[in-house]
């Protein structure tokens, strides 16, 4: 048996109070730091719904909160109507303005079925610009080129049917009419000068792409007078050239400045695929404006012509070779009226009759006579290049011709007349 003295007795006693203060302090400060801790994370709680009350109401008040270095607060008002740019305004109000002017036209020809009998089909569609309080509306020629039946589409929805008051194929232009309701206040698109462009002028564009109604596209003039022949094999001057998206469906709808002035009317694009790549051609106004004119007043563009019954036959190698031309291009003068405008003047026709082409398709013209390679000093090498140039003559207009006559070259100066 072990004896324990009254010294070992008070050790184990000092020791056992040493062991519990001990375990009481740990407990303790592991306590208070848990205490701690929530509180930290009450605090960031409280911090990130206290920021997301100011972005809430930053977001409803059309304010932004601003913290210093103190942790104070103030408030910065926006003024919402400055959220867009000079640009962004200008492009807003001219398709407030101008896009109830644009119309949808839709045309139907007339098709057949197996069993030959005449049916309507869906035909081309394209756009077109309200020019007029009356319901008249310039277009492209070729958006209506064949057409049994013509509807015009407007802003509003509703849809009228159209009548063709005259189309221009010179100029790939036409001009239609249809009839509002009584009342009604159609918005319409004025013309500008185009003869004021310059290339790098911002344009737009509204029309109906792939039938999506009064789509606005923006660009810059990137080249003028542009020479341009179309699927009619027809040149047409002084085409405007534009960056501006112009896809399928285009085609009629206005080119406008930043006032909402039609400067063009979109004609073509030049692409590989179809769609827009970026090279598109619109006829100037001042092209549109005598024309679209000539077309109300008289239902057609009356130009000038050298001679009432002329017939000009293109040259070529062929050609040229066998009439013993010296050149293969020019025109040649196959036939003219007697004692007409033109042989008054001195022009002279063929006198030997030739057939040329193959046994199907062939034609009877005339050799011997002048060849026109000249038109007021500009050279014409071709038919369609001479009736670009001849497009803005009227008749009673002066005109210089510079001709081929055996070997010697002559200009001979005639007035214009009327075609029968």
């Amino acid at each position: 048996m072990k004896v324990y003295t009254r010294r070992h007795l008070i050790i184990s006693i000092l020791i056992t109070i040493l062991f519990c203060t001990v375990f009481f302090v740990a407990f303790s400060l592991g306590k208070q730091s848990s205490a701690n801790n929530k509180k930290i994370v009450e605090t960031d709680r409280s911090t990130v719904t206290n920021e997301t009350n100011i972005a809430n109401q930053s977001l409803d008040d059309n304010s932004v909160i601003l913290t210093n270095s103190t942790g104070s607060t103030k408030s910065l008002n926006i003024d919402v109507t400055n959220q867009y740019t000079q640009d962004e305004l200008q492009n807003i109000n001219v398709y407030d303005t101008r896009s109830a002017a644009v119309v949808n036209i839709s045309t139907e020809v007339i098709g057949y079925n197996w069993f030959l009998e005449a049916i309507p089909q869906d035909g081309s569609t394209g756009s077109g610009s309200i020019i007029d309080s009356r319901g008249y509306v310039v277009t492209n020629r070729h958006v209506i080129d064949g057409a049994y039946k013509i509807y015009i589409s407007l802003a509003d929805g509703t849809q009228y049917e159209a009548e063709i008051i005259g189309e221009d194929t010179q100029t790939d232009l036409a001009v239609l009419k249809f009839e509002p309701p009584a009342g009604m206040e159609l918005t319409t698109i004025p013309f500008a000068d185009s003869s004021n462009l310059r290339v790098g002028q911002k344009v737009i564009a509204i029309g109906n792409p792939f039938g999506f109604d009064r789509t606005m596209t923006t660009g810059i003039v990137s080249s003028l007078q542009r020479p341009l022949k179309n699927s009619d094999d027809v040149i047409i001057q002084n085409m405007i050239q534009t960056d501006t998206s112009i896809n399928p469906g285009n085609s009629g709808g206005p080119l406008l400045d930043t006032s909402g002035r039609m400067i063009g009317i979109n004609t073509m694009i030049y692409s590989t695929s179809g769609s827009s790549a970026g090279v598109g051609f619109a006829i100037p106004t001042n092209t549109a404006k005598r024309v679209v004119s000539a077309i109300i007043k008289n239902g057609k563009v009356n130009r000038g012509v050298i001679d009432e019954e002329a017939s000009l036959i293109q040259v070529n190698s062929s050609i040229a070779k066998y009439a013993n031309i010296p050149q293969d291009t020019g025109l040649l003068v196959s036939k003219l009226a007697n004692n007409g405008t033109a042989e008054k003047a001195g022009l002279k026709a063929g006198n030997k009759a030739v057939r040329y082409g193959s046994a199907r398709s062939n034609i009877i013209f005339y050799i011997g006579g002048d060849v026109i390679i000249g038109l007021d000093g500009k050279n014409i090498t071709s038919l369609a290049l001479f009736n670009s140039l001849m497009e803005d003559k009227l008749p009673g207009d002066t005109i210089t011709l510079t001709i081929l006559r055996g070997k010697k070259t002559l200009d001979i100066k005639l007035t214009l007349t009327s075609k029968k």
